[in-house]
């Protein structure tokens, strides 16, 4: 698929990007290529191939599940405005 300097120009007005006008032949070119390579990749033929998430057959490393940090729950809740029940009370937002 070949882009005309009229396609590139509404594709750079409904992207939002400002495009110069000694650009446009490049930008033609480029997203004509890019087209042309994904044409060529719908031709392959993928019925009998597996999706799979990720390209590699591996399993993420998971860290040990251990507190690091100190409780400081009533420390920060003595410094609170207004606190009740363990809970921080704030003003009202919707009524």
């Amino acid at each position: 698929m070949s882009l005309s300097h009229d396609d590139v120009r509404k594709i750079a007005l409904l992207a939002r990007l400002a495009v110069n006008d000694a650009d446009v032949d490049a930008y033609a070119r480029n997203l004509s290529s890019i087209l042309a390579f994904v044409e060529q990749m719908e031709a392959v033929a993928t019925d009998h191939v597996t999706p799979m998430a990720h390209p590699q057959d591996t399993a993420q490393r998971m860290r040990d599940d251990a507190v690091t940090e100190a409780d400081q729950h009533e420390k920060f809740q003595a410094i609170a405005p207004a606190v009740e029940a363990g809970l921080y009370l704030v003003p009202r937002v919707i009524e």
